[in-house]
């Protein structure tokens, strides 16, 4: 999670004008991009493909966070055990399951049950992995 590109090139390998200007138009918002990971990603979190996956939300809570400690953050969605709703998104819940395992659960409201959407720029055609709340019209 970051609060601007500033961050892209600490974390990725080179990226095309086309690609930056493609998650330029698309960020902040319900976007996720996977891209090439550099060196600087620690190698647990670049898996067998050796990519990275970076979004800049629309939430201003987690933008305020990111931008106060001046460098992106990990995160991930909260999968639920439920067979109707994929991600758990109420505080209280999220606090009640995970709270001897964080070490902060900010209250900032339910936040939605559609994913973003994930866009893969490691190939020379972007491609949707997983179609959620984004709408990628290019």
């Amino acid at each position: 999670i970051c609060s601007d590109l500033s961050h892209l090139s600490d974390f990725t390998k080179p990226i095309t004008n086309q690609t930056f200007k493609l998650i330029k138009k698309y960020s902040p918002g319900p976007f996720t991009f996977i891209l090439n990971a550099n060196n600087n990603v620690p190698k647990y979190f670049k898996g067998k493909k050796k990519t990275v996956g970076i979004r800049v939300p629309d939430n201003a809570i987690i933008h305020e966070i990111v931008k106060e400690l001046g460098n992106p953050i990990l995160s991930s969605s909260v999968h639920d055990e439920d067979e109707i709703i994929e991600y758990t998104t109420d505080p209280e819940l999220i606090e009640e399951k995970f709270t001897d395992m964080v070490d902060l659960v900010i209250d900032g409201g339910y936040g939605g049950n559609i994913p973003s959407t994930i866009i893969d720029c490691t190939t020379e055609v972007p491609e949707i992995i997983r179609q959620g709340k984004g709408v990628f019209e290019d």
